[in-house]
């Protein structure tokens, strides 16, 4: 594996597992806000191995869709998958939003997120 698309997976398996002890310790935002993460690494990383240059800086899991061929290549599930994480990232990080997302990501909801981030980061690991 390249070594630049190999750092990215490292990191993107590293934020998936601060995800899972986030759950652990239920801070639930930053579950969400892990799991972003974990998947904007991994898409990232199949940027990286499909164009040999390095994607812009963002945080946008949709650019990073859109920017390869893998937006093609999504299930409707995986699709709802990246507009539910997208907010996720930013939004997290304020105050004015962290009440109302925290009533959204309940103990089951996170569970739920970690299950997805987990068979997707897989999904792309399979075509790197």
């Amino acid at each position: 594996m390249d070594k630049k698309v190999k750092y990215w997976v490292e990191i993107s398996e590293y934020d998936f597992e601060t995800a899972k002890a986030m759950l652990k310790s239920k801070r639930y935002l930053y579950v969400g806000f892990m799991c972003h993460q974990a998947v904007e690494k991994i898409l990232k990383a199949y940027y990286v191995s499909l164009k040999k240059s390095q994607p812009k800086f963002t945080h946008r899991l949709t650019y990073l869709t859109e920017s390869t061929d893998i937006e093609n290549q999504l299930s409707n599930e995986q699709k709802f998958f990246i507009d539910e994480l997208e907010p996720l990232n930013i939004e997290a990080r304020y105050p004015t939003y962290k009440d109302k997302l925290f009533k959204k990501l309940s103990f089951q909801k996170c569970k739920e997120i970690i299950k997805s981030t987990k068979e997707f980061c897989q999904w792309i690991k399979e075509k790197l």
